[in-house]
């Protein structure tokens, strides 16, 4: 594999005019094309801003990040954002969201594109359905297609999941897997989820408290599907967890492959 997103000694301050704000200090990555690299770390540490960064919406203070070699300027037809707040439009139809970014296509072959995006991700027969109409998983659901839809070669997923429920969480986490299994992708997810990083991930990557830098990275090469009361996972998500602060761990567990 060949590196798809390259981050090279990224930093973020915020200056506010009275004081400054150091939010990521050198966060230095690579991610492989087709991989599925999960970040996580403390509250505050600088996860959403590293997403910004990484998709081209905010620029470093300093260093640079290239995708396919190239500088990454702003944000660009290889990579679509799944965040958290979702942005299906609640005015237009399943078929109409779906075909929302499919300008560049002939009308027929829009349509044919949103309802084989709606089949993929199991809503086959809601094409005529408002968002109002569907359940919240039903919806992510229409947000996760429409961005396959334009065929991204990069997702860039901002805890797209923390707003379900547990149950529908789980099920999103399948549902994605299952996507990704059918449509290959590179993903970069940011997430406060340990168990959700473990459990979707090839890499997990921890950050430091602010500013911000990689404190640790976790290779995980359990197969999917993955049962997280393995011991392997368990051991590693303890030890994530006291990389994170939240549980002790001895020194000589904190790097794992």
């Amino acid at each position: 594999m060949s590196a798809k997103i390259v981050l090279d000694k990224v930093t973020r301050r915020f200056d506010t005019g009275r004081a400054s704000l150091d939010v990521l200090g050198g966060v230095s990555l690579e991610v492989e094309d087709g991989e599925f690299v999960a970040i996580v770390g403390p509250s505050g540490a600088g996860k959403s801003t590293l997403m910004k960064i990484v998709s081209g919406f905010d620029k470093p203070s300093s260093g640079a990040v290239l995708v396919d070699g190239q500088p990454l300027a702003k944000p660009g037809p290889k990579g679509v954002v799944i965040s958290q707040h979702g942005s299906v439009f609640p005015w237009l139809t399943v078929r109409e969201n779906l075909m929302f970014g499919l300008t560049a296509l002939p009308a027929d072959e829009r349509a044919r594109t949103a309802d084989h995006y709606a089949a993929l991700v199991g809503l086959e027969g809601f094409e005529h359905s408002y968002p109002r109409e569907l359940s919240g998983g039903m919806v992510k659901r229409v947000e996760i297609a429409r961005a396959l839809a334009v065929k991204p070669e990069i997702l860039y997923m901002d805890e797209p999941f923390s707003a379900l429920d547990a149950l529908m969480n789980l099920k999103m986490r399948n549902e994605l897997l299952r996507i990704l299994a059918v449509e290959r992708h590179t993903v970069v997810l940011i997430t406060h989820d340990v168990e959700e990083a473990l459990y979707l991930a090839d890499r997990v990557l921890v950050l430091s408290p602010r500013p911000a830098t990689i404190q640790a990275t976790f290779e995980i090469h359990e197969p999917h599907p993955r049962r997280l009361s393995t011991p392997v996972l368990q051991q590693m998500k303890d030890t994530i967890l006291a990389e994170l602060g939240v549980t002790e761990e001895p020194h000589e567990l904190r790097q794992m492959a």
